[in-house]
């Protein structure tokens, strides 16, 4: 069971993201501020998590959490200041629309870096062990999920609907045969001979 949070003294946002390793498409991310009283049996890390529960979750977080945000940071962007700064500046701004604004930050993964003034902690796998990263994981999931479902009906060729712009190598085979769109990463490795990254 996950704890709700990794601090009580402070208002507590955890926040996630979802697509860093992909070829195409925005990372987007999640703050979420959870009631103390929270608890789902479903909820766990979004990579751990089937689609359809990961979609149930996403109704229940964003009817049932005290504030929710999510932000997508676009592939042109991540080319710009590369993807591990969009990741951090994805979830910044995601923190910076909550309402009420969080006191702390729980971040997912071992480095971050912020111009707000809010206090953090990373927390390595923190998304299979708080709650509140956990809620942001699946908020950004979800979200993204949704985002790549509309552009695979635009570009049908590249199998986002299955592969949701991450390097497989059908993916990579359809880089070869198509070329490249706006939506992929520029400065990403998209060589058929690249290893796969699991997503």
């Amino acid at each position: 069971m996950l704890e709700n949070s990794y601090q009580t003294e402070l208002l507590e946002a955890g926040c996630d993201e979802a697509g860093r390793g992909c070829l195409a498409g925005p990372v987007f991310t999640a703050a979420v501020i959870l009631p103390p009283d929270f608890h789902d049996p479903l909820l766990n890390d979004s990579k751990q998590m089937t689609e359809r529960n990961r979609d149930k979750l996403r109704t229940i977080i964003e009817r049932e959490a005290v504030a929710w945000a999510v932000e997508a940071v676009s592939a042109a962007r991540i080319d710009e200041i590369n993807i591990l700064n969009a990741s951090f500046e994805g979830m910044s701004l995601a923190a910076a629309h909550l309402q009420p604004m969080p006191e702390f930050l729980a971040i997912d993964g071992n480095r971050f870096w912020s111009k707000l003034e809010i206090p953090f902690c990373c927390i390595v796998k923190g998304d299979g062990k708080y709650a509140n990263i956990a809620a942001a994981s699946v908020l950004a999931k979800t979200h993204r999920d949704e985002y790549m479902y509309r552009l695979a009906e635009e570009f049908p060729q590249y199998g986002w609907h299955k592969n949701k712009g991450y390097p497989t190598r059908e993916h990579r085979l359809a880089i070869r045969e198509y070329g490249l769109t706006e939506h992929h990463r520029l400065s990403f490795n998209h060589e058929i001979d690249q290893l796969e990254l699991p997503f």
